[in-house]
């Protein structure tokens, strides 16, 4: 096979002008406009209102190439377009190859007779996503929750024209690669991998697919690699349409989830030889493991949960979504980052959401190298769809290809229809007609799982999220299938609202939360700094705006004193009301087997869901579920003057330490009363073992508001699991003044900072004054007289830096600085 590369310079212009401007292919009309000085950031101060009106054009995209004929000695040659954005029109040499209308699929056209020895020219034509949607929309109007209307209509990430995280920003372009492939005799087509686990062995059966075979002179060779790159074994066949190779891997290194043990990855290496010719291979990385999701019948409903090699396990995560609104700028070693912090906060899970777009192939090696599992929501979201011939074959292909794509990935935990768009139909007053209702069955529940069957049958499908039964019946039941709850947030439930809730699998649910100052500062001037500037209120998508935000810091906290204190005091709302939901359900596991929140990432600068923002810098929900998903955990469950602890362990070993409980006086951190036990708990259980009751002590309000209690687990001589529980909400409770001294050395190229405090502090919070960096633990609590070593991770700093610098920059507070 012979590959020509036409990545990398084009020339692209608006349709009506006439002036080039220098474009990058991948890339976007965007990202080329910036590059070219022709467009202001869309994510600073409001631009992005303005940046939204670039997108009602169409453009242009040029490539000159040079072929000779030594180059393309081939019998068939095509031109592969791997993602086009969106409605795009092809010319070679001014021969029209096609018009093509969805993102997500890749496109090949036989170029054989266009191509011609010396100059050739390719024109791509971008139609106006914007115009089009708004035309269809006119002619029928379709649902959507989110977004400009009509998007349902165009295969195109649905995010891209806003969401109640994300600017309406429909960038167009040549979004991923473009090459011309010339081969000879027979084409490798698929090659798809099953395995059969029994008896302490895997049997790998690996179906090939030619395309082109022509003649019995054809073979293909599969080897299969050890993860340490030894060959495990070496097979040879005759090839024909479809071919089967088995093999046989004694004494099997076996794929775990992250916290569960290692991720060891084979390699699977096909190659089709015509004699002594190589014709066409590929490389896949696998991991020796058996999915599924475990449904079965018991005292509440119906149970939900990854089964990985048998073990039953509780997913623990975040929900992704875009990068960056621009994709060409997304890169892998950003993607790395971001799933090195999941990792790093003990993820194991981490879904997909169906609004945007698959990722690059990079995002599922990750995963794969991180054992985090993936909940892969295919791409529709939050609206209803117009199930015609034509759409159905538009997305069976979509479908078909990205499964191909997708399908060996060890970190691959299932299949999902589409986010919310059964909930919708059920319980959101959409009036949409029933003729597009039963479209909603033969999409979701005909359609597409029977592509699923056929093309990868060994990942679970799973109809809808959320659903539970299927065809429409009580598709957010708590008892079944998987849950969404925004009864906290957008119905302004209380915080401890979360313990009434027992779901079998919760896959949304969340708060907001503002940025920190340094992020905020990179879209904001000074005089915008106010939480109801028009620049403030642009950077937060959801049509209510700030006010949940403002009404949950008034049912738990103090106003905060200035605006740098303001998005300070949200994240410390959006990190103890997910806390309240993940405690409470990891204390039922077994019931609850899954808490994946909303979000994870930004896709721009903005106040949202996310724990970890555009920039990458971690909030102080990133930090609280570092803490919250740690595979031991121990929690307490307050209610009255009375606490219950609990220990939570998510590993397959027995664990054995104790627990030491100290109630404290607020003022001076006197204990009131204290106590430790010797603890065992035993693999993948949860267990309350012991009840407090405070009567005695807490036996009046201004008792309630004057006491804290302080827990620690303690394994191995260390203390691997602590907190802090209030017995009424922050804002009532006596906190005193805190005066926080901070001290910093290196040992070993760690660096160790001493956080010491002189009464208690609650929600301690290091950071850098300009550089980023994460920190062993942050926004923790300390008693008075206590001090606590936490250690900045140098790997992780933006930028290298010296002791000095660190210190120059370091800053230190509590709750009580921003009263």
């Amino acid at each position: 096979m012979l590959i020509l590369d036409l990545n990398g310079n084009w020339s692209m212009r608006r349709w009506d002008e006439t002036d080039w401007t220098e474009a990058s292919v991948p890339g976007s009309v965007y990202n080329d406009l910036m590059n070219a000085g022709k467009m202001e950031d869309p994510y600073y101060r409001e631009n992005d209102r303005e940046a939204t009106k670039i997108s009602e054009h169409d453009y242009v995209y040029r490539k000159v190439f040079s072929i000779h004929s030594s180059q393309m000695p081939c019998d068939q040659v095509l031109l592969r377009f791997e993602g086009l954005d969106t409605l795009a029109e092809i010319l070679l040499n001014g021969h029209l190859l096609a018009c093509t209308n969805n993102m997500h699929r890749t496109y090949e056209f036989d170029v054989k007779d266009y191509l011609r020895q010396g100059e050739n020219e390719l024109l791509v034509t971008l139609r106006s996503p914007l115009q089009y949607i708004r035309e269809k929309y006119k002619e029928n109007p379709i649902w959507s929750v989110n977004g400009e209307p009509g998007f349902p209509y165009i295969r195109k990430a649905h995010h891209m024209f806003g969401w109640d995280w994300g600017p309406n920003l429909p960038d167009l372009g040549i979004w991923r690669g473009v090459s011309i492939i010339g081969f000879n005799d027979a084409r490798l087509e698929d090659v798809y991998v099953t395995q059969h686990h029994a008896n302490g062995r895997v049997g790998l059966d690996v179906k090939l697919g030619l395309e082109n075979w022509s003649n019995s002179d054809i073979y293909v060779e599969v080897v299969i690699r050890t993860p340490d790159g030894q060959v495990l074994n070496k097979r040879t066949q005759a090839a024909s349409p479809v071919t089967h190779l088995l093999f046989d891997i004694e004494n099997p290194k076996l794929w775990w989830p992250n916290g569960f043990g290692e991720q060891p990855l084979y390699k699977v290496q096909t190659t089709v030889f015509n004699g002594e010719r190589q014709l066409d291979g590929s490389s896949l990385r696998i991991g020796l493991r058996t999915i599924s999701v475990t449904q079965n019948d018991d005292e509440w409903g119906r149970s939900f949960s990854f089964c990985v090699n048998g073990v039953d396990i509780f997913a623990m995560g975040a929900d992704y979504i875009p990068e960056d609104n621009i994709i060409a700028r997304m890169t892998r070693d950003k993607t790395a980052r971001l799933l090195k912090d999941c990792v790093d906060s003990n993820f194991n899970c981490i879904r997909v959401w169906g609004g945007a777009y698959f990722p690059e192939d990079y995002f599922y090696d990750l995963c794969d190298e991180y054992g985090l599992l993936v909940w892969q929501d295919l791409l529709f979201a939050c609206a209803v769809y117009d199930f015609t011939d034509e759409f159905r074959d538009n997305v069976v292909a979509e479908t078909e290809q990205n499964m191909k794509r997708i399908r060996h990935h060890a970190c691959l935990g299932l299949w999902c229809g589409n986010n919310e768009n059964e909930w919708a139909w059920v319980e959101w007053d959409i009036n949409q007609s029933l003729k597009l209702k039963a479209d909603y069955i033969k999409q979701f529940e005909v359609v597409l799982p029977e592509v699923a069957k056929r093309v990868d049958p060994n990942t679970f499908y799973w109809r809808a999220s959320p659903s539970s039964l299927g065809s429409f019946d009580r598709p957010n039941d708590e008892n079944f299938g998987d849950m969404h709850d925004w009864s906290i947030w957008h119905h302004r439930k209380p915080f401890t609202d979360f313990r009434n809730r027992y779901p079998r699998f919760m896959s949304e649910f969340g708060l907001q939360a503002f940025p920190g100052m340094k992020t905020i500062h990179t879209f904001a001037l000074p005089e915008d700094l106010n939480i109801f500037s028009n620049v403030i209120e642009n950077h937060q998508k959801h049509p209510n705006g700030i006010e949940p935000t403002v009404y949950y810091l008034s049912q738990y906290f103090k106003f905060p004193k200035n605006f740098e204190s303001f998005p300070y005091v949200s994240q410390l709302i959006q990190a103890e009301g997910v806390r309240y939901g993940v405690e409470h359900w990891r204390r039922n596991r077994g019931r609850c087997m899954g808490a994946v929140y909303w979000q994870l990432n930004d896709s721009w600068p903005v106040a949202s869901w996310a724990s970890i923002d555009y920039y990458g810098r971690w909030k102080a929900l990133q930090y609280a579920a570092k803490r919250f998903f740690a595979p031991v955990l121990l929690s307490v469950c307050e209610e009255g003057s009375s606490a219950s602890l609990h220990l939570t362990n998510e590993t397959m070993n027995a664990v054995t330490g104790y627990v030491v409980w100290r109630l404290r006086r607020a003022s001076d951190s006197a204990i009131a009363a204290s106590g430790e036990m010797n603890v065992e708990v035993e693999p993948l259980s949860s267990m309350k073992f012991k009840e407090l009751s405070f009567e005695d002590i807490l036996c009046s309000t201004a008792a309630l508001r004057s006491h804290y209690l302080e827990y620690e687990w303690i394994e191995n001589e260390g203390v691997t699991a602590s907190g802090t529980t209030l017995f009424v909400k922050a804002k009532e409770f006596e906190l005193p003044q805190a005066h926080l001294s901070v001290t910093c050395e290196e040992i070993d190229d760690e660096i160790r900072i001493k956080v010491y405090s002189d009464a208690f502090a609650m929600f301690v919070e290091l950071d850098l004054t300009e550089d980023d960096a994460v920190f062993s633990d942050n926004y923790f609590h300390l008693s008075a007289d206590q001090s606590r070593t936490i250690v900045l991770d140098r790997s992780r700093l933006s930028r290298p830096l010296s002791l000095a610098e660190i210190k120059e920059q370091l800053t230190c507070r509590s709750l009580s600085d921003s009263y």
